[in-house]
């Protein structure tokens, strides 16, 4: 039977990378606390200034709910190009623990700066008082870098 993951090389971190940093939105999958199956919501990402995955959330929101009930979670980002079929475009999915960040503390504030440089429409609704972020603590992630290019990333290899 053939390797179907490849090793992981420079190029495949570069890609995970690039992918995470130009990332404005994704899919956040979580475990729903009330039924124990898979949830997925469509997510805005932005990263902290230090390049950490982090989301703009509503306490509202079933995936919030989802997070405070169980941290563990995936995100995937990687957006198909305007031809071809969507399945050759490269994507990746990271798999993460949440971490919720205070409203009152001084990370909110310095991130809802740094956020508000990437995403200036949130400013409709990042006062909100149900609104706070949630930055996300890879493990680790599976990276599809087109058709025949799979890898398994380690924490290690999404860090410059």
């Amino acid at each position: 039977m053939p390797q179907i993951i490849r090793p992981t090389d420079s190029e495949a971190r570069t890609l995970a990378r690039n992918l995470l940093a130009q990332a404005r939105h994704g899919v956040l999958a979580v475990i729903d606390p009330d039924t124990g199956t898979p949830y997925a919501a469509r997510i805005a990402i932005g990263q902290s200034p230090e390049g950490q995955p982090l989301t703009l959330i509503s306490e509202l929101a079933q995936h919030t709910r989802a997070l405070h009930a169980d941290p563990t979670c995936a995100l995937l980002v990687g957006e198909p190009g305007p031809k071809g079929d969507p399945l050759t475009h490269p994507r990746l999915t990271l798999l993460a623990r949440a971490e919720f960040v205070t409203r009152d503390s001084d990370l909110h504030a310095h991130l809802a700066r740094h956020y508000l440089t990437t995403h200036p429409k949130s400013q409709l609704y990042i006062g909100f008082a149900d609104f706070s972020f949630a930055l996300f603590h890879p493990t680790g992630a599976h990276l599809n870098g087109g058709f025949g290019k799979a890898f398994r990333l380690t924490t290690a290899d999404l860090t410059p």
